[in-house]
């Protein structure tokens, strides 16, 4: 990729795999964990759910400024993604969401 590989804690744009397998769709996504070849996402949707526990708010000013308003980031279930399925780098999480991202995922990211 133009800007490097994906690192933990930036926000892409990528060919993010459906959880039940089904196919898969380009979509921003935050990465967790990567190692070169392959990278551990959580999915970023514009859809509103501001009803769920396994979602949080991402604030969308930063990486996507044509978006109309925030978009939700999925806590509920990281997604591997081939370093190659990643088309581009939109931006880096906030820090504080990117603190309460690793609390509940863990610190094994490498920097």
């Amino acid at each position: 990729t133009p800007t490097g590989p994906p690192r933990p804690g930036e926000i892409w744009w990528a060919d993010v795999p459906f959880a039940d397998g089904s196919g898969s769709k380009i979509r921003p996504c935050l990465v967790l964990r990567a190692d070169g070849r392959s990278a551990e996402v959580l999915k970023i949707t514009s859809q509103d759910k501001s009803g769920r526990d396994d979602h949080v708010r991402i604030p969308t000013g930063g990486w996507d400024p044509d978006a109309e308003h925030d978009s939700w980031l999925d806590l509920a279930e990281p997604l591997p993604v081939p370093t190659g399925d990643f088309s581009r780098r939109a931006g880096s999480c906030d820090p504080e969401l990117w603190r309460q991202v690793r609390r509940l995922h863990g610190r094994r990211s490498p920097a």
